[in-house]
């Protein structure tokens, strides 16, 4: 390994504009297309995911696409006035389970509230497509007052007139989502099934006269149980789904999105989004010019996660009263109060954290009095000159001098005997984390980092339409691309 030293550090983030406009022709070649699985339409989690979207965000999403239904508002199931949004939020996590209980003639919602479990059914976001999928009532900017009076098709079987009983859009939409909850608990009650293999016909379709169909979870099969027929009703609720909400994993874990406009900066991790609460929170994991700025539909198919209050390395107490180093996503235990102040922490720092907040860290190894470097630190071998990021009893060694000015560029290089380092296992070399903007001097190729995968854009145009800069792209060796297996490429 080539001596490293500050002085002899070259830094070679040269790209022309030329340059970046070219991309792989192989990564081009391997552009997925999201095909329609009549087996597989979604997954039965996300279906019954039924916490993907508040109020403010399902309003936000209607008012994105110019809905009617952003400004309208009608009487809900329950008898009350209420917006379009609040009526598909309530619709979602509001309702109620009224099982074994005995009601008056003319259920009220005082009365349910009063005797009833509040009670969830399924997620927002399906509820959303089935609206445009069966009235068009997403995109239609003047629908007729037949589309609102039936808009998710309850009630109303193929060739057969609507049941008056469930008319009115705030009877349509919670009707639907109580209908696919018990799709979703009681399966053997209707007559598709998961792991059944059937042929069905498709009458409103030019494509296929039938197809045969064997669902391959319960969401697939609710979905034929409400609409009997893949082409064109399910293969449109696939399409409207993926244009909507497409893919969880779209934006890789450590992905920083912020939409545009707005002040609030989140971090995808898990197929969740991540607020800071502030500032420091985010300058101490992050560097903020890898920000990537979003329509808010960016954000609408990831489920909140636990909001990032403290920063980096903060020492939390618990509500128990043990002390905890905040190092990345993990906590490490003290192993004790005196082990805590053995190794030069000051008291003075110590934040006190919930539960909530303990819980969304996972639990690194116990800091005792053996442990070195708990925070990390860059060693460098004043024989070899070799540098190692050390951690947690490992030396990791960099394969190039770029990692110091671009992953560790707020490190000190602290340089130590050969002995020392040799009391370290020797691990994996470093890696740059998810959401990177890798490339090399002698390919045209940019990669996205995803985990241990690198995943090429297809063209310059998806690269600045997901919202991504030329300058943060990281010129990096071949064998430091070779560190990754390759992905899928991100297209349209």
């Amino acid at each position: 390994m080539a001596k490293f030293t500050p002085k002899r550090i070259v830094f070679f983030f040269l790209l022309s504009s030329a340059f970046l406009l070219v991309f792989s022709a192989t990564a081009r070649a391997q552009m997925p297309e999201k095909e329609f699985d009549p087996d597989y339409i979604i997954s039965d989690s996300e279906m019954l995911d039924h916490d993907t979207m508040d109020k403010e965000e399902i309003q936000d999403f209607l008012e994105e696409h110019n809905s009617f239904l952003a400004d309208y508002s009608c009487e809900s199931a329950y008898g009350e006035h209420k917006t379009a949004a609040e009526i598909i939020y309530d619709a979602s996590y509001n309702n109620f389970d009224c099982e074994g209980k005995v009601l008056g003639n003319k259920i009220s919602l005082a009365e349910m509230e009063f005797k009833c479990d509040r009670d969830t059914t399924i997620n927002p976001q399906a509820l959303l497509v089935l609206l445009q999928k069966e009235m068009s009532l997403i995109e239609d900017p003047d629908p007729q007052q037949s589309q609102l009076d039936w808009a998710t098709g309850y009630g109303c079987p193929d060739g057969q007139s609507c049941n008056p009983r469930w008319k009115g859009f705030g009877k349509q939409v919670n009707s639907a989502a109580l209908q696919f909850k018990d799709y979703m608990e009681n399966p053997d009650h209707y007559n598709y099934r998961a792991g059944e293999t059937y042929e069905l016909d498709n009458p409103y379709s030019n494509q296929e006269s039938t197809t045969i169909v064997t669902p391959e979870n319960r969401a697939t099969a609710a979905l034929y149980n409400y609409t009997p027929h893949a082409y064109n009703g399910n293969y449109n609720f696939h399409k409207l789904w993926h244009s909507y909400f497409g893919s969880p994993q779209k934006y890789p874990n450590g992905s920083l999105l912020q939409v545009k406009g707005e002040p609030g900066v989140w971090l995808i991790e898990d197929g969740q989004k991540r607020p800071f609460h502030s500032l420091s929170a985010l300058r101490s994991r992050f560097n903020t010019d890898k920000i990537v700025q979003v329509d808010k539909s960016a954000l609408a198919g990831y489920q909140k996660g636990v909001p990032i209050k403290l920063p980096n390395y903060s020492i939390v107490r618990a509500p128990n009263g043990s002390l905890y180093l905040l190092v990345d996503e993990s906590k490490r235990p003290f192993a004790s109060y005196d082990i805590f102040k053995n190794i030069g922490f000051n008291p003075e720092e110590i934040v006190n954290a919930s539960w909530q907040t303990i819980r969304s860290y996972d639990t690194g190894e116990t800091i005792n009095s053996t442990s070195t470097y708990p925070t990390g630190a860059l060693l460098q071998n004043k024989d070899s000159g070799g540098v190692y990021w050390v951690y947690s009893g490992k030396k990791h060694p960099l394969l190039h001098p770029v990692l110091l000015h671009t992953k560790f560029r707020e490190e000190r290089i602290i340089p130590v005997a050969a002995e020392e380092l040799a009391q370290y296992e020797k691990a994996e070399a470093v890696k740059y984390d998810s959401g990177e903007l890798l490339t090399t001097a002698d390919s045209p190729g940019v990669y996205l980092i995803a985990g241990e995968e690198k995943r090429a854009f297809t063209s310059g145009q998806i690269f600045l339409e997901r919202g991504y800069q030329w300058k943060n792209i990281i010129s990096v060796p071949k064998r430091i691309i070779d560190l990754y297996s390759t992905g899928e490429p991100i297209s349209e």
